[in-house]
């Protein structure tokens, strides 16, 4: 059984393929904002141009024709790229009279994380662009647990680069600026319980930046952070009783949290994991992989597949998880 993935709610494009649910092709190529942050125009034409392209890749794989499904990420993100990767799983169903997968975002995200881990039954920690959150699967639904209560750690750390004026102003960059640091700075810690809240940390590292060093910053800025997503995650796991964890999202290719998530589960003797890099960043892949185990969602009424921007996960019903048991 084939299955499509179309993936375009930020800044990129993908075009993923399954067959029983094993990956085929990860097709991808991401709009470059330079300083500027993601604009939803430029980013949307940025998807209209490569589409085509990656389609083609997956089509030297598996002609479209004998794909069985064909699913896509109908938010949460940006409306106006949403629009894109929707278009275009709407014209190939039509096309080639194929049911259609409607796929939220995140749980793509903790689906294909948790495939590459190997846990049955973890705390999902999801860190991405737009999203900080904590998670539980219980009883065919996906439950937040805790999450931030303004901005996600992605956005604090792709406005903070542009803020010191990095043109790839994104974690990735920051990343690199902290490797340099020297110095420790203090920053404001906002955990409320099982939420988190990284406003008042920008706000405060901005205010500095004229009078510390960047790189210092950045390192300090990413410390804390991370110290608070690790705190929630380690009080989550003890107040549900889990002992695996399972990190996904973009900002999961960080190593630095990868290794202070990985240094919490030692010292419980719990199990963690996570997915490769290239299947953490938003891809077409995940959408496919997550359209394949939950392909009872399939409709050919195309009608029905609007795209929702503020997509929670709380409104998924009779979700399926990967079973590692």
């Amino acid at each position: 059984m084939y299955v499509l993935g179309i993936e375009s709610t930020a800044h990129t494009i993908g075009i993923g393929l399954v067959e029983d649910g094993k990956i085929l092709k990860n097709a991808l190529h991401t709009y470059s904002a330079l300083g500027e942050g993601i604009v939803p125009r430029k980013a949307a034409e940025h998807h209209v141009e490569w589409a085509p392209k990656l389609l083609k890749e997956v089509e030297e794989v598996v002609d479209i024709k004998e794909v069985d499904y064909i699913s896509v990420a109908i938010g949460p993100g940006i409306g106006t790229t949403l629009k894109i990767g929707n278009v275009l799983a709407r014209y190939l169903a039509i096309k080639y009279n194929k049911p259609l997968i409607p796929v939220h975002h995140g749980h793509a995200h903790l689906c294909i994380a948790q495939h590459f881990a190997k846990l049955h039954d973890p705390i999902y920690v999801y860190v991405s662009g737009g999203n900080t959150q904590i998670l539980i699967y219980e009883k065919k639904q996906l439950k937040v647990v805790g999450e931030t209560i303004d901005i996600g750690i992605g956005n604090l750390f792709d406005t903070f680069a542009r803020e010191l004026g990095l043109l790839n102003a994104n974690g990735k960059a920051l990343a690199d600026l902290a490797a340099n640091a020297k110095t420790f700075i203090p920053l404001p810690y906002n955990v409320k319980g099982m939420d988190l809240a990284f406003s008042g940390l920008l706000t405060k590292a901005v205010q500095l930046k004229h009078t510390h060093k960047k790189e210092d910053l950045a390192f300090s800025l990413m410390e804390t952070s991370f110290a608070m997503v690790v705190e929630v995650t380690e009080r989550a796991a003890l107040l549900f009783d889990k002992k695996e964890i399972v990190l996904a999202g973009g900002v999961a290719q960080n190593t630095r949290l990868q290794n202070m998530i990985a240094g919490m589960a030692q010292h419980y003797g719990w199990k963690w994991g996570t997915a490769p890099s290239q299947f953490n960043r938003d891809n077409g892949a995940m959408i496919a992989f997550c359209g394949f185990l939950n392909k009872h969602n399939a409709t050919k009424n195309i009608e029905t597949l609007k795209v929702k921007p503020y997509f929670r996960f709380e409104e998924l019903q009779d979700v399926v998880m990967v079973d590692n048991r």
